[in-house]
């Protein structure tokens, strides 16, 4: 049985969670202050959002990160998907290791698995004739949203009852047929989950997303990082809260996709046990 903290925990979580977010808050609510001003409050408007649509260098970095961000999650969501069927239908002492790759991405600085990509971009497109750019930046992407995707998908074949596939197989479908009938959508719900990990971290990458773009392409949160590099204006305060709120919106959607799972699966465990 779990303890309720006392009012002193409650203190101190609250204080914590102060300190992490109010500074977002406070960016939040200058993003629709009248003047340029950072300190004082003059009024409510919605200009600074007006001239974001109307910066045509600012809607290309948008256009850039969502194409990117929904090409990546796709091409991610179906290539760790394949990886954890493989994964998974490996013997024990080889899906191990594996597995432990699978997740050195994850455990790595963005740094350095940004440099690692730029070195490999640049040595590779020396010798095929190619510069970075968008397909670098799609690649890049992919490569680091793919773990994300195994991991969101190998606990529902783990969950997955075998003698499912078995008995399709028996009643005269193909393995393949079986695989598309029975497997996919017993692990969908991890397979959504994957996509919608992959398109938020997409989404909101910034030092893998600079080492790989080259000079050509940029995506918002290199847009932002230009712009407070030549001067702050409420321009950015209002980018960086739609980012912020895209964000927080998709992984609340997350949230709640696996808390109405779980539920699911106790309801089951209830049902087999009644």
């Amino acid at each position: 049985m779990t303890r309720k903290p006392g009012l002193f925990g409650r203190v101190y979580n609250g204080l914590i969670l102060l300190f992490l977010y109010a500074p977002i808050f406070v960016l939040i609510v200058f993003s629709f202050n009248s003047t340029k001003s950072r300190s004082v409050w003059s009024g409510f408007t919605f200009d600074w959002y007006r001239s974001l649509i109307q910066d045509s260098s600012i809607m290309n970095a948008f256009y850039t990160t969502i194409i990117i961000a929904l090409l990546s999650a796709v091409i991610a969501t179906v290539a760790g998907t394949f990886a954890a069927v493989g994964f998974y239908n490996m013997r024990r002492r080889w899906r191990t290791p594996l597995m432990h790759i699978n997740n050195i991405p994850m455990m790595n600085a963005d740094i350095v698995t940004g440099v690692s990509l730029a070195l490999l971009f640049v040595s590779l497109g020396s010798a095929l004739r190619f510069n970075l750019g968008f397909g670098t930046l799609l690649i890049a992407h992919i490569t680091f949203n793919i773990p994300y995707v195994v991991l969101s998908v190998m606990p529902k074949l783990r969950q997955l009852d075998s003698n499912l596939v078995d008995a399709a197989c028996d009643l005269g479908c193909t393995w393949l047929k079986a695989f598309w009938k029975v497997v996919v959508p017993e692990i969908m719900p991890g397979i959504i989950n994957g996509l919608i990990i992959a398109f938020t971290l997409s989404v909101d990458d910034f030092v893998i997303s600079y080492f790989t773009a080259g000079g050509n392409v940029m995506t918002l949160p290199m847009k932002i990082f230009a712009m407070t590099r030549r001067r702050i204006s409420p321009e950015i305060n209002a980018l960086s809260t739609i980012l912020f709120l895209t964000v927080l919106i998709l992984l609340i959607v997350i949230n709640v996709r696996e808390a109405k799972q779980e539920e699911k699966q106790k309801e089951k465990l209830r049902r087999s046990q009644g």
